[in-house]
């Protein structure tokens, strides 16, 4: 099916004296990279090398979204954080939302080799009891509603879907409770960014992590300008400027 202009990959390979540092972004459920690509494009500026693939079923139709799970999610990362581990010194992740999950499984799975996480707004559970009768609501209903364009600044799109893949999202709830139970094997340096205001992520998810992650160095900055997608919204340059600071510093230590 073909890949919507707006749902393009971004990589660059580094330059300058943060060559050696590879940064892997993920965007979230039923989004594309539209909503990481001006992150990834400010940290390739920075020098550091960049991958912001394009996760399976996304940027095309919900239906074909609706075919894969997050397991086809997590090999396309996964693939992508081997080949920056090939060609870099440090590799880190920063994830938005369903992205954020992710990022975590990741670091449960892979340890001191991801050497650091940011996470924006990141979901690993939700408050929403209605979730109970996915298991038996997925096979009669393909999809609700979608929840898009949760983004305060004006003028600004996304670009997710705007029908919400129930199959898909059933595996979501399998990825979350995976990510839950493993949390305390996260011991890297994390940065997470939590909107004031979020209308698609509850602050409980925020909250369970800084609650189970065995992490150390954890710092977590509060938006107060922003809604769930703040990488495009009024809070993205802090989010931006923070993140290289903070991968800077990482990766000096290390």
């Amino acid at each position: 099916m073909p890949v919507h202009s707006y749902a393009e990959e971004f990589r660059s390979p580094g330059s300058g004296a943060d060559a050696g540092i590879g940064v892997l972004l993920s965007h979230g459920f039923t989004g594309s990279p539209a909503s990481m690509r001006p992150f990834a494009e400010h940290l390739a500026a920075e020098g550091f090398g960049v991958a912001l693939p394009r996760l399976p079923g996304h940027g095309t139709s919900w239906q074909e979204m609706n075919s894969t799970r997050w397991e086809d999610w997590f090999a396309v990362l996964e693939n992508e954080f081997e080949r920056l581990r090939k060609e870099h010194d440090h590799v880190f992740m920063a994830g938005l939302s369903m992205g954020g999950c992710l990022t975590l499984r990741l670091a449960e799975q892979h340890g001191a080799d991801l050497r650091g996480l940011v996470l924006v707004n990141p979901s690993v559970m939700t408050d929403d009891k209605r979730l109970v009768a996915l298991p038996v609501l997925k096979r009669f209903v393909p999809s609700l509603p979608g929840i898009s364009n949760d983004i305060k600044k004006p003028g600004v799109n996304e670009y997710a879907y705007d029908r919400m893949p129930l199959k898909a999202l059933f595996s979501l709830s399998q990825l979350w409770r995976l990510t839950r139970d493993d949390l305390a094997k996260v011991t890297q340096p994390v940065m997470l960014f939590r909107s004031t205001v979020d209308h698609v992520v509850e602050p409980s998810s925020g909250l369970k992590i800084l609650s189970s992650i065995s992490s150390r160095d954890v710092t977590e900055t509060l938006l107060e300008d922003s809604y769930h997608v703040a990488t495009l919204d009024n809070d993205a340059p802090r989010i931006f400027a923070d993140s290289v600071g903070f991968i800077r510093r990482v990766a000096a230590d290390a």
